[in-house]
């Protein structure tokens, strides 16, 4: 997929492209135009390493949307599309047919939730194998810098597998570098990126 914005005078002026490519880039620099917004596909297959000790249930639509959307909002204000989610937004995702609050693991601390971990299953296509998707995971930022991240991740990565599916991934943005470094020591690898360009000083666009 690749996305041109021309101004009145043909010039180019926004670029989107998914999966980027070099071609795209040297097309983006040759406009003068500089990298925006870029979220990248990891992949690495299952199982991963055993979650440590993590008490996780699923996810009660209706009683745990106003937490879930508390964390979630928190954790993510600095976020392009994951920032400021409604209770309208939730709920439309319930309503689609992947989704399985079986595969919405919470994680409870003193009596709140601290985190949680959101699963996705793709089916297999022509050209991908059947795909086990971290979709959305989040610590409280109460609850941050006791590592549970990283035990989130591999309590969904289980969860996956159990499943029967063979290949995990996720989508992280470009510039979180601290998830990188999580899902790089987690062997996630690159896939794929989806990539915007525009004129210095355009805001990150909503994928």
């Amino acid at each position: 997929m690749r996305n041109e914005t021309l101004d009145d005078q043909g010039r180019l002026v926004l670029l989107e492209a998914e999966p980027a490519t070099e071609a795209d880039g040297l097309d983006a620099a040759a406009a003068g135009l500089v990298l925006v917004r870029e979220v990248l596909q990891l992949r690495r297959p299952l199982p991963a390493d055993p979650p440590p000790p993590l008490d996780v249930r699923p996810f009660r639509p209706g009683p745990d949307d106003e937490a879930f959307l508390a964390v979630n909002n928190r954790a993510f204000r600095w976020h392009p599309d994951q920032s400021g989610w409604t209770t309208a937004e939730l709920h439309a995702a319930e309503a689609e047919p992947w989704f399985d609050a079986e595969g919405f693991l919470l994680h409870e601390r003193d009596g709140r939730l601290a985190g949680f971990c959101w699963t996705k299953v793709h089916p297999a296509t022509a050209t991908d194998p059947a795909l086990g998707e971290i979709y959305v995971i989040a610590a409280d930022p109460d609850f941050t810098g006791i590592g549970l991240g990283r035990a989130l991740t591999l309590a969904g990565l289980d969860h996956l597998a159990r499943q029967g599916l063979t290949v995990g991934m996720l989508h992280v943005e470009g510039t979180n570098v601290a998830a990188r470094g999580l899902y790089d020591a987690l062997g996630f690898t690159l896939h794929s990126a989806h990539r915007w360009w525009g004129p210095e000083g355009t805001p990150p666009p909503v994928a």
